[in-house]
Order: C-alpha cells, then structure tokens, then sequence
C-alpha cells in the first residue's frame, strides 16, 4: 500500500528584502515537516554590469541548523567565516550546518555574470537536535561527478543519493539527523516506486515539469507534496522531462523557536544568538574575488 497525500502545496512568491522566491515551507497551513524548515526556490539574472560581489546574497549569520543550496541552473559562489570559498554548478549542492555559528555569502559566479547567465537555486533549511546546535559549523560540497546515483526499474529515472542511504547506496554528505534526500530526473516516459524508513517524515518537491503520485494523481511544478507518515512506499510516474527532490527525515521531536537567521530551542538561546554575533563570535567574512 502506498503513502496516502496530506497536502499539496503550490510555491507562492514572497519578497526576501527585494528578491521575490517561491515558498513552499512554512505556509499557513502546514509550519515544517519536522525536521524539514524551510523551503525556498528561486530564480535569478546575473548582471553583466556589475562585478558578481555585488549581487546575490551578501554575508549574513546563522546557528542552529543546516542551510542546504541545490543549483538547478547556473553557478553559486559560497564563502564563509571558516574560510570556505567553493563555486557550485548546475546539479550540485552546498552544504552547510551552521552549527554554533557562521556568517557565508552566497552570490553567482563572476563568471556567470561576466554572461549575464541565469541561475536556479531551491535552499532548504534542515533543523539540527539540540546536541549539535552549538557545535563547530561545518561546510560539504561533493562534485557532481562524486554523487552516488541510482536507475528505476526502467532505467528511466535517474536518481542522486544526496544524503542518506538507499538500498546499498550511501549518500558522501554527513548529517546532524538521519535523512534521506534523493535528487531524481526523467527526460521521457518513467516510473518508479521509491521504499522509505517508515518512521520518516517525507516531502517531494517537483522542480520541473508535472508527475503523478499513484492514489492521489497529478502533481504540476512548483508544488510540494507532503505524505503521510503509514506506509512505506511511493510510487511516482511522468510521461515527459520532469525533474523533483524527495526528502525524508525523522522527526526530532523538539522544541523550536526560530527569529531570522537562527533556529534554536528555546528564547533563550536565540537572545544569546543575536548576541553572540553582534559581538563577532560567529567570525568575520571578507569576500574577496
């Protein structure tokens, strides 16, 4: 028996201080999908008359959880306050757990805006259990070429183990919590059924095109669908190029309480946070080209 639907929830824009993304996660009706956040998809132009530092996301903070950046299109340029500087392209990911504390940036590439190129980004922010919320801030980036993948059935889906592990696969990202997060793709006529842990909490996010759940049916792009928890199984199907995320974690079963930047346990903690940075705890960054 498959996973029944809890909600499908079509991406609505909200303005991120001038920048206008697609929100999937938190809406009114559904807060998180414990330990699921945030979810934002967004869509840019690179300027070619402006130097690429100037455009983009420029150095902000954060504790308590893990940012995580998807290139659908284009190229990301991160640095951090740890001394990170990485350029991830077209069907990579950065990983990021904030940990204690750490202030990045995110901007394209100067070559990307040397084109005037576009890009395509979904960020998902993943809670971490209280044990890790003050530990060292950590930053992942696996090269495309070095992501474990997997074929359906009909070898027509073609699915990247990002973090987590399915069947005999394992996914090269380390986590904060136990999560299964696969990056699938279909150019043509595909289908596959998908097995998850049972006490997982499960999404998908359809990036491209339209798909069908069998028992619910039609899923177009930009929506988010959230499953119930019985039930083990997914199947899913598309008759043209489609591309989605599915994500799975369990549940922490925590407190949060969360203001901007910083997702923590308690008021507390988040005070401390705001603190803590405004003091320069979380470091300094100073982009250079």
């Amino acid at each position: 028996m498959y996973k029944n639907v809890k909600y499908v929830i079509p991406a609505y824009d909200v303005d991120m201080g001038g920048v206008v993304v697609k929100q999937a996660l938190p809406t009114q009706q559904v807060d998180q999908v414990d330990p699921f956040l945030l979810l934002h998809h967004g869509r840019f132009k690179a300027r070619e008359d402006s130097p690429a530092l100037h455009q983009g996301l420029g150095p902000h903070p954060h504790r308590g959880f893990t940012p995580v950046s998807f290139v659908i299109d284009g190229e990301v340029h991160h640095r951090d306050s740890r001394e990170n500087n990485q350029i991830a392209k077209q069907g990579e990911v950065q990983w990021m757990h904030a940990g204690a504390g750490i202030i990045h940036s995110e901007r394209p590439s100067q070559a990307l805006a040397e084109r005037g190129g576009t890009g395509e980004v979904v960020q998902l922010w993943i809670n971490s259990p209280a044990i890790n919320k003050m530990i060292p801030p950590d930053y992942q980036y696996i090269p495309e070429a070095e992501i474990p993948v997997f074929l359906s059935e009909d070898k027509q889906f073609k699915n990247k183990v990002i973090a987590g592990q399915y069947n005999e696969l394992m996914g090269k990202i380390m986590t904060q919590s136990e999560l299964l997060i696969l990056w699938s793709y279909a150019n043509t006529k595909a289908s596959q059924i998908l097995t998850l842990p049972e006490s997982f909490n499960s999404m998908l996010y359809v990036l491209r095109g339209e798909l069908r759940v069998t028992g619910f049916g039609k899923v177009l792009a930009e929506s988010l669908v959230i499953f119930d928890k019985p039930s083990t199984e997914i199947e899913i199907s598309t008759d043209s190029n489609t591309q989605y995320l599915l994500l799975a974690g369990a549940p922490l079963d925590e407190s949060i309480v969360h203001q901007g930047p910083f997702v923590m346990n308690t008021t507390t903690e988040i005070l401390e946070a705001m603190r803590d940075y405004q003091m320069g705890k979380m470091g300094f960054l100073v982009e250079e080209k």
